[in-house]
């Protein structure tokens, strides 16, 4: 393996040119890409469905036009993100576990006339009540039906279009929107985030250069590609840089992914915590060992995780963080056998080359600061109702993350700005009441949140699905361990299951209102 440096000149490209770039460094007969349909598609293969599909969608759209894409994670899905780029107009990818509402609200930021499905997609969803709803208002154009038109005079010409790429793909900046995202909606309303063919491509090369992945790897990636870290990460890093994808259209098969990931002899996994651990105990026997090591984001990940992982399957974990608005990964820890390596447990690791960061202050917290980034990766802007774009101040996101860094550069979150508690004066971290309860029930998942009180201003509630959740047994280990009891929520909710998003992130807006509802009702008892 040869560890690659980051070279902010290789970022000033577009997309579909780095996917040329890939497949003339790999070569044009390098298997690239499969999913559960078990074809194996080529680099030369990606690049002729993208200039056929392209073709076709050409007559439907106008040049630079956002396009909706409704698709879960596979080829399909891919060639239409590359269809689009051929012909230059911008994806849209769309969150099709958000609702009629969101969609539509989603469509109408970006201005989206039409999107794109499959029947195939929608009928194994039963999703033809969102189709036929989002349908009312938007132009709904199936890809079965796009791909019975595509004759041989289009197939000839897309085998020729291929030979002679760049003289047939639309021409593009790398400063152009190369796709916009929304964000997961955890905490409020999804914002439409604007990012660029070179922020894309930057984070890329970004975790490229942090990471070493050796040629032959295997990536199999479940993720959705509506969520940044499943497009980026799961998805165009490993095509980008000339390596093999597996991809998944759903996170949640716990017993089919776990025998997929065997069988394809996959490397390295892209996952949250909750989702590896229940593939990891699903698996039958060894079956996992062919893992170098899982990458894992967008929530904490447990000791407990870690530990079987690794005496299961001697696999390491590497715990990960980043925001779509950085597209999306910020900082990454790096596997122990790697020069440099080095993965401490209970952080996000070290930043990704080319980040600039700024930690501010935040009123009442005194263990951590709020991080704010800049890079070649961040975002251009967010989304505005009128069409618009609200670019971002001199480059700097704020990210609404409190971190601590230590001596060595390596990151921790403490929580964000919006969780944590006003109690009696004192900031409490909600982060930090979570991982009190993952200690008392280590297999069973936690959610606190925070709800007006006349005496103290706000009091935490714990939501949890272990059956024999209550005050007494976290208030008692608490204390065991020198915890704050400031810290210990005074009310256990038990519920049979704790809401979460498509992305596998805890789903805080309807968790809040599970509380409130659950506390009205008390009261009014």
């Amino acid at each position: 393996m040869g560890q690659r440096r980051f070279d902010v000149a290789r970022t000033r490209i577009t997309l579909f040119d780095a996917l040329l770039r890939a497949r003339a460094e790999a070569g044009g007969k390098t298997g690239i890409l499969e999913d559960h349909d078990r074809k194996v598609l080529t680099y030369d293969d990606l690049v002729r469905a993208a200039f056929a599909l392209g073709g076709k969608l050409k007559a439907l759209t106008s040049p630079r036009e956002h396009v909706g894409v409704l698709l879960p994670s596979g080829v399909g899905a891919t060639v239409v993100f590359f269809a689009l780029h051929a012909i230059g107009r911008t994806p849209v990818m769309l969150n099709f576990t958000a609702g009629s509402a969101n969609i539509k609200g989603a469509c109408k930021a970006a201005g989206v006339r039409r999107v794109l499905t499959a029947h195939k997609f929608v009928d194994a969803g039963n999703l033809q009540p969102l189709t036929r709803e989002i349908g009312r208002d938007i132009a709904l154009t199936y890809l079965e039906d796009v791909r019975e038109k595509i004759g041989l005079g289009d197939k000839l010409g897309a085998l020729v279009k291929g030979f002679f790429p760049k003289a047939f793909s639309a021409n593009g900046s790398p400063d152009d929107p190369g796709v916009i995202l929304f964000t997961s909606g955890s905490f409020g309303t999804p914002k439409g985030a604007v990012l660029s063919h070179a922020n894309i491509v930057a984070n890329v090369e970004q975790v490229a250069a942090h990471v070493d992945f050796a040629p032959d790897w295997v990536f199999f990636n479940p993720l959705p590609m509506f969520h940044c870290y499943g497009l980026t990460g799961g998805t165009l890093l490993p095509l980008l840089i000339g390596r093999k994808v597996f991809l998944y259209p759903s996170p949640l098969h716990f017993k089919e992914i776990p025998q997929l990931i065997a069988e394809c002899g996959a490397n390295i996994l892209f996952a949250t915590d909750t989702f590896a651990h229940q593939y990891a105990r699903s698996a039958k026997g060894d079956g996992l060992k062919c893992l170098k090591f899982c990458v894992l984001g967008a929530e904490k990940v447990k000791p407990e995780t870690r530990e079987l992982y690794q005496r299961r399957f001697g696999v390491e974990l590497l715990e990960g963080y980043g925001a779509t608005e950085a597209s999306p990964v910020i900082a990454v820890n790096q596997p122990r056998g790697q020069p440099g390596g080095a993965n401490v447990h209970g952080s996000v690791g070290r930043l990704l080359p080319g980040m600039e960061i700024r930690l501010d202050d935040v009123p009442g917290i005194s263990d951590g600061k709020k991080l704010v980034v800049r890079g070649p990766n961040v975002m251009r802007g967010y989304l505005l109702a009128d069409g618009g774009m609200e670019e971002i101040a001199d480059g700097w996101h704020d990210t609404g993350d409190v971190v601590s860094i230590d001596d060595e550069g390596f990151v921790s979150i403490i929580g964000r700005v919006k969780r944590f508690a006003k109690i009696g004066g004192e900031m409490v971290s909600l982060n930090q009441v979570e991982g009190f309860a993952s200690a008392v029930w280590p297999e069973h998942r936690h959610a606190a949140v925070s709800l007006p009180d006349a005496r103290k201003g706000e009091r935490v509630v714990l939501l949890s699905d272990a059956p024999d959740a209550d005050y007494g047994k976290i208030l008692e280990w608490a204390q065991r361990n020198g915890a704050p009891e400031i810290a210990v929520p005074k009310k256990v909710l038990k519920v049979a299951e704790i809401p979460v998003l498509g992305t596998g992130k805890t789903d805080y807006v309807t968790v809040q209102k599970m509380a409130e509802d659950a506390i009205r009702l008390q009261d009014a008892a």
